[in-house]
């Protein structure tokens, strides 16, 4: 079964699971009194991957005596449901409650015989290479595939002889502990770049990242009427002439929020112009309305921004936040498959595009919904607002499109607020704190346009926001190559911890002793041992016919 084992130690053999563990075990109920307290495990309880289980869950006998899967402490827990088999739901069971525990009816069970070690067998059916295995023998429909108990049961085991395996679990525990304490320092990092990454936000989106380079680039308003005394002054002062330039005088925010402003008459005053050339047609465009302005109560609670910047809420910004055509207008018997791009949950990630889960409609599709149109550059929001704000700019590729009604569109024009600005703004813990406090609907949290508007964003002179982006974007490029590297040393970390099983069920992992009894000897008092106890147990019933 396992992928090129080859040739077996002479001390090995190979043997059914069926040869070496009693597949689904019943027990015998009689005498259990129905109060009493039992572990209960459901699929939940057995973690993916690592053979961790929590036995803490309880129930009532009474509760779980029909309708779940039996186990004893030692058993060997096996998912046979998809996806959960797949993601290497398997573990040996520990010291139950009463000696006892009921679990999911999704689990099959696997009691070692005597001279098996439970654990020897939970490595071997919870490896990747079996696991692949068993998924392409799984029966049932989509959704639904399941490892059957006679595939299982009909399963072949490399099995070496008692000591051995005893040998082989020591050595595999010992060098996983050692990949796991690496592969924990590498999750410890993975995690800290993604505070890293907010913590780089956080600074940008206060104006600390730029800090310098105003020093540097700008003089205060009090101070730009101030001439230098000499060609020196002017030199250690930066003047254009002298090619530093910071004898520029700073924008105030008064005159930044009156800048918003004018560019947002300017949009409708243009829109309007563009109806009437156009013969009316269509309804007449509405000039925007502010928002009600920040409270001093609210920027109270807002950090302090450095001179020059200002807060205020999105839906002032010379922008548009639109939602698109609900259900009724898009069901899912419109996509087909190739056509024009529908923009869906499934395509926002973190500051990123997801391009390759794709949906179309057809064109004709598309003229009745055209009004909802995006293209690239326009930021797209997910409403639904859970760990964190997903968030992310269609990229060039994406040359027109139509957004679903979850998938928000935030469209920026003029040159008050960048796109790239906006975006990582609202990438940010600032933004998910806002809505956290909005989010409304059991089990799938989502705000809504007006919601989104509301949200409160810094803004700085379009000079400054180019540079964050530019600092921004460098400092997250190097976190993610980083990162990059840490996904890679994972993915070694697994392979080398596959690596180590295939060696372990070849033989290779550690020394064979002659002096072991071979495996065949094993197999073989395993077979009289049963044998024997199934006679004694027709004798016993024959007894009680009698």
């Amino acid at each position: 079964m396992m992928d090129n084992i080859g040739v077996l130690p002479r001390t090995w053999c190979n043997a059914k699971i069926s040869e070496i563990t009693s597949v689904n075990p019943t027990i015998d109920k009689a005498g259990i009194p129905d109060d009493l307290d039992i572990s209960f495990v459901p699929m939940p309880a057995v973690q993916a991957e690592s053979g961790i289980i929590d036995v803490s869950g309880k129930r009532k006998f009474l509760e779980v005596k029909k309708g779940y899967t039996p186990f004893l402490e030692g058993d060997v827990l096996f998912a046979k449901i998809t996806p959960c088999m797949e993601n290497g739901k398997m573990a040996v069971v520990p010291e139950v409650r009463n000696g006892i525990g009921f679990g999911s009816t999704e689990f099959h069970v696997l009691r070692a015989f005597s001279g098996v070690a439970a654990k020897y067998v939970y490595y071997y059916v919870s490896s990747q290479a079996f696991r692949r295995e068993a998924e392409h023998n799984m029966s049932g429909a989509v959704g639904q595939r399941r490892v059957t108990t006679p595939f299982l049961s009909a399963c072949e085991v490399p099995l070496p002889p008692t000591n051995e395996q005893h040998r082989i679990v020591a050595k595999i525990e010992e060098l996983f502990s050692e990949l796991d304490k690496g592969i924990e320092n590498l999750k410890t990092a993975q995690a800290q770049l993604k505070v890293y990454r907010q913590a780089l936000l956080k600074h940008a989106f206060e104006g600390k990242l730029t800090a310098q380079w105003r020093a540097e680039r700008f003089v205060t308003p009090a101070k730009a009427g101030v001439q230098p005394l000499n060609d020196m002054d002017s030199r250690l002062r930066g003047n254009d002439s002298m090619g530093g330039g910071n004898d520029k005088p700073l924008e105030t925010a008064d005159a930044l929020l009156k800048r918003i402003q004018a560019e947002r008459a300017q949009r409708f005053q243009q829109q309007l112009a563009d109806w009437e050339a156009n013969g009316k047609q269509g309804s007449r465009p509405k000039a925007p309305k502010p928002l009600p302005p920040l409270t001093a109560e609210e920027l109270a609670e807002l950090p302090e921004l450095p001179e020059g910047w200002v807060w205020t809420r999105l839906g002032n910004t010379n922008v548009d936040v639109s939602d698109g055509p609900f259900g009724s207008n898009l069901k899912s018997s419109d996509y087909v498959d190739s056509g024009v791009r529908v923009v869906r949950l499934e395509n926002i990630g973190l500051l990123e595009f997801i391009e390759d889960k794709e949906s179309f409609i057809t064109e004709a599709k598309y003229e009745l919904l055209k009004n909802h149109t995006v293209s690239s550059g326009d930021i797209i929001f997910s409403s639904f607002i859970t760990e964190n704000v997903r968030v992310a700019l269609l990229p060039s590729s994406i040359k027109r499109a139509i957004n679903k009604a979850d998938c928000f569109c935030v469209r920026l024009y003029g040159d008050t607020l960048s796109n790239a600005f906006a975006v990582m703004f609202l990438s940010t813990r600032h933004v998910f704190k806002q809505l956290e406090a909005l989010i409304h609907g059991v089990g799938r949290p989502r705000i809504n346009t007006t919601q989104l508007k509301n949200v409160v964003i810094p803004v700085c002179s379009a000079e400054e926001q180019r540079t964050i982006i530019g600092q921004i974007e460098s400092c997250l490029s190097e976190a993610d190559q980083l990162d990059q590297t840490i996904t890679t040393s994972l993915q070694q970390a697994e392979a080398l911890r596959q690596s180590i099983l295939k060696k372990a069920f070849s033989g290779q992992l550690v020394e064979q002793d002659p002096h072991d009894e071979p495996a065949s000897a094993l197999l073989a008092r395993i077979k009289a041992e049963r044998a024997t106890a199934k006679e004694n147990l027709v004798v016993r019933q024959k007894g009680k016919r009698g």
